[in-house]
């Protein structure tokens, strides 16, 4: 069941946001929790914007975040990512006590300062593209299992297209993500990989990734070129997975950082 505090801050969020359409409770469950749209609006850099955030309050809640999604027609994907990301910084703050309202508040406060830098690189992605090597960051994620495989591969590529990153994740004996791009949006996928519901239990219950561990993190090898595209490679054996690291010029970080794990 929610927990009581849970149950009295929807109480006092659907006296707050009481005009038409700015509350909606979408769904109650004794196993999944409480989910909901709230739209604010917010001033934005030369109007005014309105926001639609979606909250999913899991059962133990407020002891675990929320999870939220970000939307609006006046903004770009990077920008609903970027807003979505800073709300779940500053609610890692905020765990044990009521937190919505407060994330919302802070949002208002705060909007031009999370879209900063989405507004600064609405450019054409061909101009991002052409940005110098040295602020190309190579990242090595791993896994440790897949329950729900066909979802967690979408949510991955949908993360890595958003965000504006390139690289292979590798599925086989060893689950892998080599993440290539901007250091701020490898970051912000590590924590979107950390705080969002992206596979399931034993039981079948979505669950948050826990078990996701950091290999390495480093600026682009010498010589090598950002990958082109973010790619899905199933793998049947270990030298195959050599040769795909080997492909893609990084056949020392296998050296240095896979074949360890084996």
């Amino acid at each position: 069941m929610m927990s009581e505090v849970a149950v009295e801050e929807i109480s006092a969020l659907t006296a707050i946001f009481c005009e038409k359409d700015e509350f909606e409770l979408l769904g109650q469950s004794e196993t999944e929790g409480l989910t909901f749209r709230i739209q604010i609006t917010v001033d934005g850099y030369t109007e005014k914007l309105l926001l639609k955030l979606i909250f999913h309050l899991p059962l133990d809640y407020p002891s675990s975040l929320p999870d939220v999604s970000v939307s609006s027609e006046q903004l770009t994907r990077k920008q609903c990512i970027d807003i979505k990301l800073g709300l779940l910084k500053k609610a890692t703050t905020l765990v044990s006590e009521p937190m919505v309202h407060e994330l919302l508040l802070w949002l208002q406060q705060n909007f031009t300062t999370v879209t900063e830098q989405s507004v600064r690189y609405q450019s054409p992605r061909g101009d991002c593209e052409q940005r110098s090597q040295g602020e190309t960051r190579t990242a090595l994620l791993q896994v440790d299992h897949m329950r729900a495989k066909t979802k967690y591969k979408k949510i991955i590529e949908k993360w890595t297209s958003q965000l504006g990153l390139t690289g292979r994740l590798f599925i086989g004996k060893l689950i892998l993500i080599l993440l290539q791009g901007e250091r701020k949006s490898i970051k912000d996928y590590l924590l979107l990989q950390r705080t969002s519901k992206v596979d399931v239990d034993s039981n079948g219950k979505k669950c948050k990734e826990k078990m996701m561990s950091v290999l390495c993190e480093m600026q682009l090898p010498c010589g090598c070129k950002q990958l082109p595209a973010f790619e899905v490679k199933d793998y049947s054996s270990l030298e195959e997975l050599k040769t795909e690291f080997e492909l893609v010029g990084l056949l020392e970080l296998y050296h240095k950082y896979v074949h360890m794990l084996v």
